[in-house]
């Protein structure tokens, strides 16, 4: 099976005083990310107020399609936390697909060699 999977890394730093909100969008978050059947796996995790979403498609296209659809939520979260972070990892094929759709967020790239997916 040819590995397609893309990985997006976001890190948060949310606003003094907004932590619950931002809790309250994350359950937002999920509830529009359970729809995608290109999601394989996706769930917030909490140092204080930095916060990471973890979150991975099986291609560039479930990729990007997850962020039109999260994308009312996102705008929703940026009002009350900072992107401090961003990555992308994919095979190099599915990284030449992101760059230019993604180039606006900024993000880090790191292409996938070797490793195996079940």
């Amino acid at each position: 099976m040819a590995d397609t999977c893309c990985t997006l890394v976001p890190y948060f730093k949310v606003h003094p005083g907004r932590l619950d909100d931002f809790k309250s969008l994350c359950v937002q978050f999920e509830e529009r990310t359970r729809t995608e059947d290109g999601c394989l796996h996706y769930a917030f995790s909490f140092d204080g107020d930095a916060v990471h979403c973890r979150e991975g498609y099986v291609d560039s296209a479930a990729l990007l399609h997850h962020l039109e659809n999260v994308g009312p939520v996102l705008q929703e979260a940026l009002k009350i936390a900072d992107v401090t972070r961003l990555e992308v990892h994919a095979p190099a094929a599915e990284v030449e697909k992101l760059r230019e759709p993604l180039a606006g967020l900024k993000p880090q790239f790191f292409v996938v060699e070797g490793g195996f997916r079940r």
